[in-house]
């Protein structure tokens, strides 16, 4: 074939190409498009493929193998040479003036179970007005990224709850019933699935704006006595996710207020569930300004915990004090509660485990073990300890890896390895990119700062550098 073929809408929702999108490597994407079933049983010839492209077989087989590309200008002529829709990018194409064009903006979006659902463009609508204002965390957030937020939240308006998200919409009932209680608690559920997929910098201020909206509701109308209960209970939930939003968009300052209302809440609905979910949450949040209040948070969870805490709950409170016990410099409290933690771990998953300690496995031990050895300036046992996360990654939880990758780039800086400290983050960059965690990217830009000083010069360094530079101005 002289040129690419027209391909069916269908071809970009085949398994292995919404993977390479995803991951946001074109060259992946190339890879897939080659071996699509649609083309035959046999994967279209490098040497074809490489031919439209322009370039040389050789050079294909780099770019599908190599890093991603980080040029706007080929990323952009390569996509509409194989037109690939504009919906499924992670950039603009020339000509796109902004999110509203694509062509899924008509209200449609895909289910759980892959079936197309039409969803209130009025909700839509609501939520675009308040991510257009919301202010840009850096890190290059796109407009796909934008576009993925109103897409993720519309399923709010199918649920009936509309007047809980920002922006004009449908006004709140006068009363509250457990009905109405429900849908404002699946609301952090779907927080957390958005969290998920595109990460909490634009999200927090939906969170927020929610949580405020659903706040004065609760205020002004009347519901019975069951219901305040689970209200508050509901509430505190929002309070928290909120609060975490904060935290991974690096807005720490307006975490806490949040935390100590769930508290709060979680007390008048006599919830230590809910109170030991905040508790845990601030212990994170306070772990190097506040380590000694830290470390007493994660004490009260531990003991309002007790004989209802799963091995996942106790071993992430264990792991939460050995941290602060390193922040401290007590070498001794740190090893006494990494040994606690490890034994809880090892007895395994509990069918009672909440859904918020569903990160808590090995990985995240030894992430938090190379952070805490950083703490106690022992960057060599840190390096050991996060290196064995990326040496064993777990792909359900692909924030905490890429976080800890930047934080071995880190380690290993502080070792003396600049040019490893330099291919480590070079390795992760488009990754940070993806996660739109401002959290995340700022201690990469922190890794890009020390990188850039003169006497750190190095062919390997000075290439992070420019791409960094590159990656961050598209």
């Amino acid at each position: 074939m002289s040129a690419p073929p027209k391909v069916p809408a269908s071809f970009w929702e085949h398994e292995p190409v919404r993977l390479a999108l995803a991951e946001r490597h074109l060259g992946r994407v190339v890879r897939a498009y080659r071996c699509h079933p649609y083309h035959g049983r046999v994967a279209l010839p490098q040497s074809v493929v490489a031919g439209w492209l322009g370039i040389t077989q050789a050079q294909l087989s780099r770019v599908e193998n190599g890093p991603p590309l980080v040029h706007l200008d080929r990323l952009a002529h390569w996509a509409q040479l194989l037109g690939i829709p504009a919906f499924c990018l992670w950039f603009r194409l020339p000509g796109q003036h902004c999110w509203t064009d694509a062509s899924r903006m008509r209200g449609e979006t895909s289910g759980a179970d892959g079936e197309d659902q039409v969803v209130d463009q009025g909700a839509l609508t609501a939520v675009a007005a308040n991510v257009e204002q919301a202010p840009s965390q850096g890190g290059g957030v796109t407009d796909r990224r934008r576009f993925n937020v109103l897409a993720a939240l519309a399923g709010l308006a199918a649920g009936g709850h509309t007047y809980l998200l920002p922006g004009p919409s449908a006004e709140a009932p006068g009363s509250i019933g457990m009905e109405q209680v429900r849908l404002a608690s699946s609301l952090v559920d779907d927080l957390r699935r958005v969290d998920a997929a595109v990460g909490a910098d634009l999200l927090c201020d939906v969170a927020m704006q929610a949580h405020t909206r659903l706040s004065a509701w609760a205020a002004r109308a009347s519901y019975s006595r069951e219901v305040g209960d689970a209200l508050q209970s509901a509430l505190a939930d929002l309070s928290i996710e909120a609060a975490w939003l904060a935290i991974d968009a690096d807005r720490r300052s307006e975490a806490r207020p949040h935390l100590h209302e769930a508290i709060t809440r979680a007390r008048i609905a006599d919830d230590p569930q809910a109170e030991v979910r905040a508790l845990t949450h601030l212990s994170l949040l306070i772990r190097e300004s506040q380590p000694g209040e830290s470390l007493h948070c994660a004490e009260a969870a531990l003991r309002i915990s007790a004989g209802w805490a799963t091995p996942r709950l106790t071993t992430l409170l264990r792991l939460r004090r050995a941290h602060a016990y390193a922040v401290l410099a007590d070498a001794s409290g740190f090893s006494r509660e990494m040994t606690k933690a490890r034994h809880e771990l090892d007895r395994g998953p509990h069918e009672d485990d909440q859904s918020f300690v569903h990160f808590v496995n090995a990985q995240e031990l030894n992430g938090i073990e190379g952070l805490s050895y950083l703490a106690l300036d022992r960057p060599g046992r840190a390096v050991q300890s996060l290196r064995a996360i990326t040496a064993n990654p777990s792909p359900g939880h692909r924030r905490n890896q890429v976080y800890y990758t930047v934080r071995l780039s880190e380690a290993t800086y502080q070792q003396g390895d600049v040019n490893e400290a330099a291919r480590i983050a070079l390795d992760v960059l488009p990754a940070v990119r993806q996660i739109n965690s401002k959290r995340v990217s700022q201690h990469l830009s922190q890794v890009r700062r020390k990188l850039a000083a003169p006497r750190q010069a190095t062919t390997t360094t000075r290439q992070f550098v420019d791409t960094y530079d590159q990656a961050v101005n598209l």
